[in-house]
Parts: C-alpha cells; structure tokens; sequence
C-alpha cells in the first residue's frame, strides 16, 4: 500500500485540489482512508477517528454492518447492474419505501439525492404548468443549478432573489427560483401571493441543516401549498428513514404531495428516490413518452448493489425501538458535552433533532440561516477542527450524525475531544 504522502501526491495530480468535491480538510488532517468498520475509520497509516460523517447520514448503522456486506455480496453474486429491466431487489426496495412513507403512493428510482430533488421540481413544474419554485434561504437541496440559489450566502438574500451558490449557473434558473428566510410564514406568504400565478412548487428540508420548525410552520407551508394550488415538496434525503422510521412526515406529523430521498435508502449505495401521490409521480410514465411524459431515467437508477443495501438498512431500522434508542443515546451524548461546555464557561451551545447533533457558538439555537450567519462560524470551525485533531472525523461548520454502532467508549473519547477543544480554544483567545 502507497504511504498517505504518496496518495497524497498522486490525488492532487489527478484530483481538483487533491480533494473529493468541495471537501479539504487542513494540513495535519488529510488522510486517505483505508478501511472502516462500525464507528470508525482508519487511514493508510493505521490513524483511527470516530467517525461523525456517517456517510453524510448515509451509515445509519455504521459501516460495514454485517448484515449489509452480506446483503450487498449475495448480490453482487447474482447482479450488479440493471439496464431495461427490472430487478427482484429493486420492486423490493420500492415496495420498502413506499410503504414506509405516510401520504406515498408510488416512486421513481434516482441514483442520489440531489437528482431526486431536480427531478421532483421538472415534476412540480409539469403538474401545474407553472415555472417558478420556492426554496427557502440556506437550504442545501443538493448539487443541481435549480438547487444552488441562496445555498450559503455570506449575506442575508434580497428576497425574493437569491445569488447562485456556485459559477457557471444560468440567469434564467436564477430567475426560476423564490427565496424565502425559514420559519416565516409571513414573509413567505407575501413572497408567494406576490407571483402566486407562477408557484409550482415550494421546496423545504423540514429540518434545515440543524435548525427546527417553528411549532405550525410546516404546517403553514402545506396550507398554503393547498390555497394556491402549488406542490408541497419535502426533501428528505437526510430526514428520511433516519428521525423515525417515516421520516419528517410521521415526526411531524405533516403529509408532502412529494418527497426526496437518498442515504439511508441506499444503505450507502448509489440510490435516491422521488415518493408522492401517484398523479405526480405517473407523469414519468413509460406509456406517456411523446405526451407530455416526464422524463426520469438514468443508467444507474435502481441499482441492485444499491438496493440490496438499503433492503439490508431498512430492516435494521424497523427493529422495535431503533429510533427512540438512537435518539436518547445522542441526547445522552449532547448533555455530555453540553456539560463540558459549562464546565469551562464556554460560549457554545449544543442542537440536536432526533440523531443529529451539532456545536454552535451563539447564545440562543438558530431559527433562520440568518441566526448561523450572526453565529460565530470562525470559532464553529476552528473548534470542530481541534476535534478532528482529537480522533474525532466531522465536516467543520456542519452537522453530524450518531449511528447505532458508536459505543459508550466513542461518546467517553468524544466528550474528552470536547474538553481538549475548550482548553484549546480558550487558550488562544
């Protein structure tokens, strides 16, 4: 095996920056990673982190569960790919989903999250023969020109524009895109009935990153979705299958016309989902090809792999009181820190919702993007960073997420990572 110098070398000749994405970690903490196994990962040197990351949500139950790998070997032994044709494991994994969501009456197969929600806005769009969809601001909806309006600005948006998150986007999508700060309903209705004739669709993760609806607000958004006539779109590529097992709909008690998935319905494969009502999701008919048909289709979608993992997970989670345990264990963790916070007077607070969890320098927990960008996101950064130095892996400045194969002994190191970063931190301010 190449030593990380050699890896490191050869990912920054072939590789933009040497990183996968947009994500490089610091100097000192670069590592290629070798193998992982429940809550942690390992580097080619040997070094081991507890791993928060998860997959970006995707390992629910940690990686490499047993009864995943052999899923996805049995698999691979019988298919690895469908192309025209329909696999077993992939009508099973449909059948899987499809149940699961309250208000789901049928589904199309993506091979992420993020085409999932583009494909959920061309649906909205076509349904209502109207354009424009609402997103609100700081809302991430994956990697998509229609998604990246007012994904991170380092201002409050001029609503109802927002600017592009990445180069290379159109003014045209620009144009096609509403903002709107969350948990406002006020501020949204006025967006809305302001070009109400061009709503399609309004789009909402029902836990923004880590910030949590206003009691009612969800409940706001289906309203007026219903007044005008729009689709109410729930992105739930991160709260699906993970806050109880019928995501933020049954958490909160909210039905979606349609709702986007990816991660844990892939079991960490590449799989992704659109689930609604079937007089949406039936536009991508095969028999409506040449009228008016949506097109949803992709070499990769229902992979088999994919499906055999998410089969695997889904079975997992439905085991009685999977979520309840997982949920306490991280509230178990949050106080934990939460204590070595006090202990030290330091200004953090710790959010959680469900299995999410999340260290923020301010005072009070955040209600809107606006409330992150008057955080203290230098020092968020700069804390998580200490972490990672500590054996703990998370993405700087975002949120995090605690399978069911962390361990008392992860949660012990993750508080001593904590008490480490205070010292640190407080030293040099």
């Amino acid at each position: 095996m190449k030593s990380q110098l050699e890896y490191r070398e050869l990912a920054e000749r072939v590789l933009p920056g040497g990183a996968l994405g947009t994500r490089l970690n610091p100097e000192g903490l670069r590592m290629t990673i070798a193998s992982a196994s429940g809550s942690r990962i390992v580097d080619v040197e040997g070094r081991e982190w507890i791993d928060y990351i998860c997959g970006a949500g995707a390992l629910i139950v940690g990686h490499q569960h047993p009864a995943v790998v052999e899923a996805v070997q049995e698999q691979a032994a019988r298919s690895m790919h469908q192309y025209g044709a329909l696999s077993d494991v992939v009508i099973d994994l449909a059948a899987a989903i499809v149940d699961g969501v309250p208000s789901a009456e049928r589904m199309i197969f993506t091979t992420t999250g993020s085409e999932a929600t583009f494909y959920a806005m061309r649906l909205a769009r076509a349904f209502t023969g109207r354009q424009k969809v609402l997103k609100f601001e700081g809302a991430f909806h994956g990697n998509h020109d229609y998604a990246g309006i007012a994904v991170a600005p380092a201002e409050a948006s001029p609503y109802p524009r927002g600017m592009p998150f990445t180069a290379g986007t159109p003014d045209a999508v620009v144009d096609t895109m509403l903002i709107a700060p969350y948990n406002d309903l006020e501020r949204l209705r006025e967006i809305v009935m302001a070009d109400v004739e061009d709503v399609a669709a309004i789009i909402v993760e029902p836990v923004q990153r880590i910030i949590k609806p206003h009691p009612g607000f969800l409940e706001g958004v289906r309203a007026l979705c219903d007044k005008i006539g729009a689709v109410l779109i729930f992105d739930e590529v991160v709260t699906g299958f993970r806050l109880t097992y019928g995501g933020a709909q049954e958490f909160f008690g909210v039905p979606a016309d349609l709702a986007t998935y990816g991660k844990i319905v892939g079991g960490g494969g590449p799989v992704g989902a659109v689930v609604g009502k079937a007089q949406l999701i039936d536009q991508a008919h095969p028999d409506r090809k040449g009228r008016g048909q949506v097109y949803a289709s992709g070499t990769l979608h229902g992979n088999p792999l994919g499906a055999a993992a998410g089969l695997a997970t889904l079975a997992l989670v439905r085991e009685p009181g999977f979520y309840q345990t997982l949920s306490a264990r991280t509230e178990h963790l949050a106080g934990e820190i939460r204590a070595t916070l006090d202990r030290h007077a330091y200004p953090a607070i710790v959010e959680t919702v469900g299995s999410l969890w999340q260290i923020l320098h301010m005072a009070e927990p955040p209600t809107s993007y606006t409330d992150l960008l008057a955080s203290d996101r230098t020092a968020n950064v700069a804390f998580d960073t200490e972490l990672m130095h500590n054996g703990i892996n998370m993405i700087a400045g975002l949120r995090r997420f605690v399978s069911s194969a962390h361990t008392d002994e992860d949660f012990e190191k993750t508080v001593e990572a904590v008490d480490k970063a205070c010292r640190t931190m407080k030293g040099s301010r």
